[in-house]
């Protein structure tokens, strides 16, 4: 398999614009006649257009490489940022948040060492995000297995990603005045995030899009926290109403519990906890 085509984009500053111009000078492609577009670069595997609007899309196989010099380099300002937690799972919700840090707040943050949140174990999680919820300003969706299950009927995943961080954003519009920057973790190429929302009432826009996001932003980070924290508190839930252990992930281990849980509970409760559109269904049920 050869390597995933990657899409990035960022609202970068003149003095960004002119570094991003001494670096890939040699790679500028004078041939570019839009009306939109001030600059276009075809280094290798990737190409670099930079917009009127000063938004820079990088585009290719290697668009993180090229990228990376830009997105480490504006974390110091108001932004927000957007994550989402328990899609890869079986059990349990999808978790979705979208986060506001100020420049007041980046001190405070830095004292927790806060970091991506798959670096950081269940306990330090509970720990920790209880000071962030006090702190910050946010807003969390939770979809629970049941509603997924039902919304999943006409939505395939990344749609359902797509409008519920749509629709933190715009809850979090409501608690704050949003700042310029705002930043998702991408899980899907932003010309197909928009399309997902092309049926939605309101629609937050200019947002940027880039992978690793919550290794660049503190926004990402700490909206990844609050959404971990909510999916550890949403499957503790679970297994106290079922008096069950619900594993996480989907792999041999979790068909192996969800076969004993359809036996003891029954089929029609797996909907409840479980997304049922995952693979893991089929095992199971053909083997119950």
């Amino acid at each position: 398999m050869g390597e995933i085509m990657t899409t990035i984009t960022l609202k970068l500053d003149d003095k960004q614009i002119k570094l991003l111009s001494d670096l890939y000078q040699e790679y500028q492609d004078n041939d570019n006649r839009s009306d939109y577009i001030t600059a276009l670069y075809r280094p290798q595997d990737c190409v670099i257009s930079v917009y009127n609007s000063q938004k820079v899309v990088f585009q290719g196989r290697q668009a993180d490489y090229y990228a990376s010099p830009f997105s480490t380099q504006i974390t110091n300002q108001d932004h927000a940022g957007s994550d989402e937690v328990g899609t890869g799972d079986y059990y349990g919700p999808i978790c979705v948040c979208a986060c506001l840090i100020k420049t007041s707040d980046i001190k405070y943050l830095d004292d927790l060492a806060i970091r991506d949140s798959k670096t950081l174990s269940d306990q330090q999680i509970m720990m920790i995000v209880p000071k962030l919820l006090k702190k910050l300003k946010y807003s969390l969706l939770i979809l629970d297995d049941q509603k997924y299950n039902n919304v999943y009927a006409l939505n395939n995943m990344n749609a359902i990603k797509a409008k519920m961080h749509n629709q933190a954003y715009l809850n979090l519009s409501k608690k704050v005045s949003l700042p310029k920057l705002l930043v998702i973790d991408q899980f899907t190429p932003e010309i197909n995030y928009y399309r997902y929302l092309k049926d939605e009432v309101n629609v937050i826009n200019n947002i940027t899009f880039t992978t690793k996001a919550e290794s660049k932003y503190l926004a990402v980070a700490c909206a990844s926290m609050i959404a971990r924290y909510a999916f550890l508190k949403a499957l503790k839930n679970m297994e106290d109403n079922y008096d069950w252990i619900f594993p996480k992930g989907a792999g041999k281990k979790v068909d192996e519990n969800a076969k004993r849980f359809v036996n003891k509970f029954g089929k029609d409760k797996l909907s409840q906890v479980a997304k049922l559109n995952f693979k893991n269904t089929n095992r199971i049920l053909d083997n119950a």
